[in-house]
């Protein structure tokens, strides 16, 4: 399908909800627009390697902050604003007034007189990313209604507590790619799984967006992890009455092997149990630095009785030749580390594929971007394709 193909389909969704409004949750957005950020994905995608120019803005900022550590999602959120014209600024809040008592109210205004985007990763603390960004998102529009800011920057999720949505869209995009379709993907059997890691407190919102997209789509979403390993109560309601809805269906297993049988596509990842993240959280907040010693002491030691819990050849080959997948960086067993989630000879067939993956999420986060800012898509993006601006000149 050619751009101009992409861009009649692409006039039919509904997507005017989308227009100043932030980026947070997938389950927060409708299927069309859904499929909708896909669509501008992969135009701007097709344009940029047609050598044509994507620049929606001539000037502004885009602002990232990330309270984790960040190598594909940093670089990505970069890219992506880059791509539509904006210079990229990065809050490093120990170099700035926030260690002195600013609050986030008046951080995010003083870091928006020209900024159309702001990009947060706040992923470690069970209660409190999710809620960070939108008193971020409250206080912009605050701004904003009272003439501070010219421009209301909108809030893009670049992982958080609940959900990591630019990850899952970009995973949704490499599938959709990968089967010839978002229809191709009705019926297939994609598995979640929890992966043995060395590591203590892994977020849990690459499964939990996962589980919060993809049961959306036709899909036979299973959900594997030891006892003890569950996710946020609320985020597996949502996921079994997003596959009543599709056709689809959700299930949770306690069985690593049972799970992969048959599976189309596979996503053996670790995470921590939600009731550790829980206890965490409660420890930092009260800086009981011996407590949360002791707790990691007791996760990595539980985490050992289910070292087992690997994607090997063994495993692989009781599936349907699937496709697998990581968000990056994996625990390669004998490679990153002596046991992990994956056999390096697994990682090593499917390592293209893996970065392939990867390279869809500036498509994604652009597309979010786009959809916030412009108000009329169809007709920007014509101009965008008819202009004849070229990338490299």
């Amino acid at each position: 399908m050619d751009t101009e193909d992409r861009i009649e389909k692409f006039a039919d969704l509904r997507l005017e909800n989308l227009y100043e409004s932030d980026f947070l949750l997938t389950w927060d957005r409708t299927d069309e627009e859904i499929e909708g950020v896909l669509a501008v994905a992969d135009m701007l995608k097709a344009l940029r390697e047609n050598n044509r120019s994507t620049r929606i803005f001539s000037s502004g900022l885009a602002v990232s902050i990330f309270r984790d550590k960040s190598t594909r999602t940093r670089f990505s959120f970069a890219s992506a604003s880059n791509l539509l014209g904006l210079a990229v600024s990065e809050l490093d809040e120990t170099k700035s007034q926030i260690s002195h008592g600013e609050t986030v109210r008046e951080t995010a205004n003083m870091i928006s007189f020209l900024t159309e985007v702001i990009g947060i990763r706040d992923d470690m603390y069970i209660g409190e990313g999710h809620s960070y960004m939108k008193m971020v998102s409250d206080a912009v529009r605050e701004g904003f209604s009272e003439r501070i800011l010219p421009q209301l920057p909108m809030i893009v999720n670049l992982q958080c507590d609940i959900d990591h949505p630019t990850q899952t869209m970009a995973d949704l995009m490499h599938l959709v790619h990968y089967f010839g379709g978002i229809e191709k993907l009705r019926g297939k059997k994609l598995v979640m799984s929890w992966a043995y890691s060395p590591s203590y407190g892994k977020p849990l919102s690459v499964p939990q967006g996962i589980i919060g997209l993809l049961t959306r789509f036709g899909m036979n979403v299973v959900l594997a992890h030891p006892e003890g390993y569950g996710l946020i109560p609320e985020v597996m309601t949502i996921a079994g009455e997003q596959s009543g809805k599709s056709g689809g269906r959700f299930e949770v297993t306690g069985s690593m092997e049972d799970a992969f049988r048959d599976a189309h596509v596979v996503y053996p990842k670790s995470w921590a149990p939600y009731h550790i993240m829980e206890k965490r959280t409660e420890l930092l907040k009260a800086r009981d630095m011996k407590g949360l010693e002791a707790l990691e002491a007791d996760c990595l030691e539980n985490n050992k009785s289910y070292v087992e819990w690997e994607c090997t050849q063994r495993l692989m080959k009781s599936t349907k030749d699937a496709l697998y997948l990581h968000c990056l960086p994996a625990d390669i067993s004998g490679v990153s580390c002596e046991r992990g989630e994956v056999e390096a000879s697994v990682f090593d067939r499917f390592r293209t594929a893996t970065y392939s993956q990867a390279g869809y999420k500036p498509y994604i986060i652009a597309a979010a971007i786009y959809l916030s800012k412009v108000k009329d898509p169809v007709s920007k993006m014509k101009e965008l394709l008819y202009s004849g601006d070229r990338r490299v000149m």
